[in-house]
């Protein structure tokens, strides 16, 4: 199979390459591909180089399957071009996620919904996947009405230039800002743009996206997304109201046997999520699971995952392993 992986030479890029071979995906030719800038540069997949191309000699490739991760005004330009000589394009941007023709897909809860017929599919915003991986069973079993989410957001989900920002002034250097503040020993409650309503675009994506996965309107979501000075991983404190009341062991053991979640739940030893344990890992991590003794039917509970794996690179890998294995392709 034809692979093309678009911006293979940014932060999510390098650590799509890193699934891709983790995961032995079926590649017979690899394809990276990033901006004319960086045209001819050698990137290492398995051992061997690869030089960097451009979108336009990708596209007169005609690869099978494209894994785009270079940012929505690209996405929006070239994903139909691709589309449009037989590539599957597994997006990565925000650009298509709430086109009502677009399929948005966290492969453990519903990659059954995807066909032939779907040539760009949505890979949803990372702190998304953590959230409803969690979510998707407890609505089954109990019916939310309600959904409060604090995210803690690392560093990393802005790109390079945050990570260098962060480490610069941890060290007393003043260089180049990706933010308007300081972020080292900060916390910047402004993740991506602010809108008319006054919530970020991040916060309105958390408020959106969860409900195009699970394919119900019926329960509302609200959020506030900040950024704090760690280096990878995202942490969210949620806040759930159900229909239906719960019994905490019972839910706990749902949560324990949900694919990909991973429970660490033991004030008595604590343990509980946190991003130095989720880093490198494609498992979503929650803890802190207590009712909420303010509300009826309401629970508390944090939880973690690293950013560029399963809210990235490793959620787009397996929505391409799903298509390959039901021969979608």
């Amino acid at each position: 199979m034809k692979v093309a992986i678009v911006g293979a030479t940014g932060m999510v890029g390098e650590v799509m390459l890193k699934v891709l071979a983790e995961r032995n995906f079926p590649i017979s030719k690899l394809l990276l591909v990033a901006s004319e800038r960086s045209k001819g540069k050698t990137l290492t997949y398995k051992g061997e180089p690869y030089t960097v191309i451009t979108l336009e000699e990708a596209l007169a490739e005609k690869p099978d399957l494209a894994i785009f991760s270079a940012g929505g005004e690209t996405s929006l330009n070239w994903a139909p071009k691709f589309a449009a000589v037989g590539t599957t394009v597994v997006d990565n941007s925000s650009a298509w996620r709430m086109d009502p023709n677009i399929k948005l897909v966290v492969p453990e809860i519903n990659a059954h919904i995807l066909t032939k017929k779907d040539k760009i599919i949505a890979n949803p915003n990372c702190s998304t996947i953590q959230l409803v991986l969690v979510l998707a069973p407890l609505h089954k079993a109990y019916t939310m009405k309600r959904v409060v989410v604090s995210t803690y957001q690392s560093v990393s989900g802005t790109g390079v230039k945050a990570v260098q920002q962060m480490e610069n002034e941890a060290a007393g250097i003043q260089a180049e800002m990706a933010y308007p503040y300081p972020i080292h020993r900060n916390a910047l409650p402004h993740c991506d743009v602010f809108l008319e309503n006054g919530y970020t675009k991040e916060e309105m994506k958390l408020a959106r996206e969860p409900r195009k996965i699970l394919g119900d309107d019926s329960f509302a979501i609200t959020a506030t997304a900040v950024r704090i000075p760690t280096s990878g991983g995202h942490s969210e404190s949620v806040n759930v109201t159900f229909e239906r009341d719960f019994d905490l062991q019972e839910l706990r053991r749902l949560l324990s046997k949900t694919p990909g979640v991973v429970l660490q739940d033991n004030p008595d030893t604590n343990t509980y999520p946190m991003p130095i344990y989720a880093h490198d890992k494609d498992d979503v991590f929650v803890g802190r699971i207590r009712r909420d003794e303010s509300q009826s039917n309401s629970l508390n509970m944090w939880i973690v995952a690293d950013n560029l794996r399963k809210g990235a690179a490793t959620n787009a890998v397996q929505i391409a392993e799903y298509l390959v294995g039901n021969k979608l392709l």
